[in-house]
């Protein structure tokens, strides 16, 4: 089922919650919502799903306008960032639960579930309780109770969220195949941009109640629209320094001056940001160097965050293997022009270098 939202706004008190959205979403890839809490992510879930009424603008489905329509009466599934089961049932009833509300033959109650436990790798737990289940398992009860309904529509609300980390993996490869293989029209909220690209799909980035880009992933964080996607769009935050166009050249506020890295930059206040993973502490060919000084490392395992003050700003560098410097030793931080992206004083993309654009 294709969805198309046209203006679809909400205000509370008076004040706007989510400004005025316009975008069309269509089965077989994901669909991601971006952006930190407080975004207008569960909003616009609510919205799509008919739990809450625009204030202004209109939704379609398959062409038809569906506004108004109680959310009963839409073929529609959730899956919050809290799972819900229910411990007294086993995961086969669990699963079974909405088709028996809507009065399903046994036969067709059996087929459905054990489709859905396949897709989930439920199978070998159909007869367990959820409290006898890991958490993952879990969640994947949850997920397969929202698939059974066979729904048109399926919203996810950080479902992955309070998993830790191994699972959350396993989920999100598996995932993706489920978006294929349902034909349903999936809708994913996260607050993370790494689960943003490892879903792929489309992506609509949010920003305090606003869709700042909606497109496909890759292309979203490869070129952001503007700042405000751009810091959606990284983790850790952007780099950001103030600079000035100047004949050519960027001339950081901070004193540095750097190439331009491209041509036809309007003259005057830019700002540039630049990813974690494309500063380094080693010498790169083309790059500039900052003296900069440590604040705090952080080990990962394979790699490392290291946070650094540079130019009186803060900066984070994303470096290969453990590093492990001490807070206030002096290192150099080098800056290449050719990854950076360049934003013009109105915070629209004006510049994407060529290995900026290769990330």
């Amino acid at each position: 089922m294709t969805i198309r939202a046209e203006g679809l706004a909400l205000s509370a008190g008076g004040e706007p919650v989510l400004h005025p959205v316009s975008l069309e979403l269509a089965p077989g890839l994901p669909n991601v919502l971006l952006g930190p809490t407080g975004a207008g992510k569960t909003t616009l879930l609510r919205l799509l799903a008919g739990l809450d009424r625009p204030s202004e603008g209109r939704l379609f489905a398959e062409g038809q306008e569906v506004t108004g329509q109680p959310v009963r009466r839409r073929s529609v599934a959730m899956v919050y960032q809290q799972f819900i089961n229910y411990p007294t049932l086993s995961v086969f009833e669990n699963i079974a639960s909405p088709l028996r509300v809507a009065r399903l033959k046994r036969a067709e109650i059996e087929q459905r579930v054990r489709e859905a436990a396949r897709l989930m790798r439920l199978e070998p737990y159909l007869a367990r309780r959820p409290l006898e289940l890991s958490g993952g398992q879990q969640q994947r009860t949850a997920i397969a109770r929202a698939l059974v309904k066979r729904a048109a529509l399926v919203l996810m609300d950080e479902p992955l969220a309070n998993l830790d980390y191994k699972l959350r993996e396993e989920l999100r490869e598996e995932l993706p195949k489920l978006f294929a293989e349902t034909g349903s029209t999936f809708v994913y909220a996260t607050t993370e941009p790494a689960e943003a690209l490892l879903l792929g799909g489309y992506v609509a980035t949010l920003s305090e109640g606003r869709v700042t880009q909606f497109g496909r992933a890759g292309e979203v964080f490869r070129r952001p629209a503007d700042l405000a996607t751009a810091r959606v769009f990284s983790d850790p935050p952007l780099n950001e320094a103030p600079a000035r166009c100047e004949g050519g050249r960027l001339v950081l506020d901070s004193g540095p001056v750097l190439p331009a890295p491209v041509g036809g930059l309007a003259e005057g206040p830019c700002t540039i940001g630049i990813r974690a993973h494309q500063v380094s502490l080693e010498t790169l060919p083309g790059a500039v160097p900052l003296p900069a000084t440590v604040r705090v490392a952080e080990v990962t395992g394979s790699e490392s965050y290291v946070h650094v003050t540079a130019g009186g700003r803060d900066w984070v560098v994303l470096a290969p293997g453990v590093r492990r410097p001490e807070p206030g030793q002096e290192v150099t931080l080098w800056l290449d022009p050719q990854r950076c992206l360049v934003f013009g004083v109105d915070g629209r993309l004006a510049a994407v270098a060529a290995l900026a654009e290769a990330a």
